[in-house]
């Protein structure tokens, strides 16, 4: 009697066992799957000054995901948009529990010096340990945004709100320092779809 409930009892669990393996099977069978992101460029090596006035490279963003953009504090132009559009990010990234890094690239290093980009940051409540102002020589500058991020940048553009040309898109770059991904930094809620980008990428790495 005894042995035939505990055959009962193995038969059971070996059946529910199977169930539990099945329906594993079965959701990852029917899960859609997200395709990787592309692997557009390598950011070149750079070091140039942060607001706070320490030294600032790809060396303090290594082992960290982070979205770049190229902006000017004296923009009327696209640049409030940008900006605002990243206080957002910075945000949502909090709520979402994401290590991410924002990088806001000075296209006007000659006005926008360490102390005029600290006050920047601070009207837009920039979190000085996540989001990122930085500065430097002009020539470098703009070389690292067109032939780094390969994004448009120049003086003289012909827009009296837009003196400077520069592209008003964000650059999405992986622990590696790989760019993955552009988006239109103007663009309304393109919060979800960065986010969404960014767990893909934490997805693609190894557990």
């Amino acid at each position: 009697m005894k042995e035939k409930i505990f055959n009962r009892l193995l038969w059971g669990l070996l059946a529910a066992t199977l169930l539990i393996v099945l329906g594993v099977s079965a959701r990852n069978w029917f899960r859609p799957k997200v395709e990787p992101l592309p692997m557009l460029a390598t950011v070149p090596e750079f070091s140039f000054t942060e607001s706070s006035g320490e030294p600032f490279g790809l060396q303090q963003l290594r082992g960290y995901i982070w979205l770049a953009d190229f902006i000017f504090t004296n923009c009327a132009g696209t640049c409030p948009i940008m900006t605002t559009q990243m206080t957002e990010l910075q945000s949502a990234f909090a709520e979402e529990k994401l290590e991410v890094r924002l990088v806001s690239f000075t296209v006007d290093p000659e006005r926008d010096t360490p102390e005029v980009l600290s006050r920047f940051a601070e009207g837009y409540g920039a979190a000085r340990d996540r989001w990122f102002f930085i500065t430097g020589p002009g020539e470098q500058m703009q070389n690292l945004a067109k032939e780094g991020f390969m994004l448009a940048a120049a003086t003289g553009g012909a827009d009296v709100k837009e003196a400077i040309i520069h592209s008003n898109r964000f650059v999405l770059v992986d622990r590696e320092g790989r760019i993955r991904k552009y988006y239109d930094g103007t663009e309304t809620g393109i919060a979800k779809q960065i986010i969404q980008d960014i767990k893909v990428l934490i997805a693609e790495e190894p557990s």
